[in-house]
């Protein structure tokens, strides 16, 4: 029988989000030693993100520690990692390298091209493309991400419409881009009902007050500035309401001075990161997102798994999990007032609130399940594989995968 199919996963840093639970999932599901093997390769998170290594333990996924894979780009830790990922792979042999995030896309890619690996993969969460550098910086990683994509055989995107913004961009033919939705664990948030009230409780929050929440990092990206501004609005109207934080970054200072600046410090908890999220997204009356730029809204398929009643800017992959006015709201970027209208209004039709959410539930449950994602990887990779001559193992009992 061939020998099972080995996998490198390389992401930058298991940093809390998206990315990192994809990858942890996809590694374990993808590892049963007769088909697959896999590897995750990952950096280390800086102090005010928090990572995903316990979610990693839990589902008894190692991974291999390069730091030099970290964040920021540095020539020379550039080339650390590129040589320690190059030893890496000529002593791992892997059959596929699939990349996730910027940089460990461009050290990966690189060193999967110099090992002659038969599969080079790469998954776009999001893109850089806009709204996080000037122009000159944007033009230099366009340029970069032009040249990896000659170099990869298949670009994974988390839908049609970011699909259609990569090919834009002349990353690569529309004919490379491979849309696979984002994966997540989802069923623990089809019950939150049973933990209603937990999070109130803790908070000395009554349960008639109006509670919206934001759960994103505290990054310039995520224009949190735009949920503050809103809030101030709202206020005005509903002056009980209250409003929490959920992340860490590296804003939460100003973001912090901001509140105090505009008078609201009084309806603003700034949570950090939490774990019980079931409680969080139980207690919450409207889940927002403020983004500038978006791959696939983890928060927002979280939230409407639980049903809860979503806004958000309608960027990047946004409109393919919340359509306005039929799993959510969504507003432009950058606009306040049209942010706090669109709460106010979910705050004041519950009926429509209720039907939003409900109808969001089933949009993205099971669609956005890590189990239909592990399939549709598993698929690829065995179908990429066979095209380049890869005999294919099977199960013991002799079915294919």
């Amino acid at each position: 029988m061939p020998p099972p199919i080995r996998v490198l996963r390389a992401i930058t840093r298991l940093n809390i989000g998206g990315p990192a639970i994809h990858a942890i999932l996809l590694t374990e599901a993808l590892d049963d030693r007769v088909v697959f093997s896999s590897t995750l390769v990952a950096g280390t998170t800086a102090p005010h993100e928090g990572d995903m290594l316990d979610l990693a333990a839990a589902h008894r996924v190692e991974p291999v520690l390069l730091p030099a894979l970290g964040r920021e780009i540095s020539p020379a830790d550039d080339l650390v990692a590129l040589a320690k990922m190059v030893r890496l792979m000529r002593r791992i042999r892997p059959d596929v390298v699939h990349t996730h995030m910027a940089k460990a896309g461009t050290v990966g890619r690189l060193a999967a091209h110099l090992c002659g690996v038969p599969l080079i993969i790469h998954t776009y969460h999001g893109h850089f493309f806009h709204s996080y550098f000037g122009r000159l910086k944007t033009g230099v990683f366009l340029t970069i991400e032009r040249a990896l994509g000659l170099a990869t055989d298949r670009i994974i995107v988390l839908g049609d419409g970011q699909r259609n913004e990569i090919a834009s961009y002349g990353v690569a033919p529309v004919a490379k881009l491979e849309p696979i939705r984002l994966g997540l664990e989802l069923r623990q948030f089809v019950d939150v009902e049973k933990f209603r009230g937990e999070l109130r409780r803790e908070l000395g929050i009554h349960s008639s007050v109006p509670l919206i929440g934001i759960l994103a990092r505290l990054v310039p990206i995520k224009a949190h500035e735009t949920f503050f501004a809103a809030a101030h609005l709202i206020l005005q109207q509903e002056p009980a309401a209250r409003f929490l934080v959920i992340g860490d970054g590296e804003r939460r200072a100003e973001l912090e001075a901001m509140v105090n600046q505009l008078g609201i410090a009084t309806s603003v908890d700034f949570l950090g990161w939490r774990r019980d999220m079931r409680s969080v997204y139980a207690d919450l009356n409207v889940v927002a997102l403020t983004s500038l730029n978006e791959g696939s809204p983890v928060a927002l398929i979280e939230a409407l798994a639980a049903a809860r009643p979503v806004v958000s800017t309608a960027v990047g992959g946004v409109p393919e999990v919340v359509m306005n006015d039929v799993t959510g709201l969504t507003v432009p970027p950058s606009n306040p007032v049209a942010m706090a209208e669109a709460i106010l209004r979910l705050l004041r039709e519950p009926d429509l609130a209720q039907r939003l959410a409900s109808s969001g539930r089933r949009h993205v449950y099971p669609r956005y399940d890590s189990s239909r994602l592990v399939d549709d990887v598993r698929t690829l990779y065995l179908r990429e594989l066979s095209s380049r001559g890869r005999a294919l193992p099977t199960y013991s009992q002799g079915a294919a995968v």
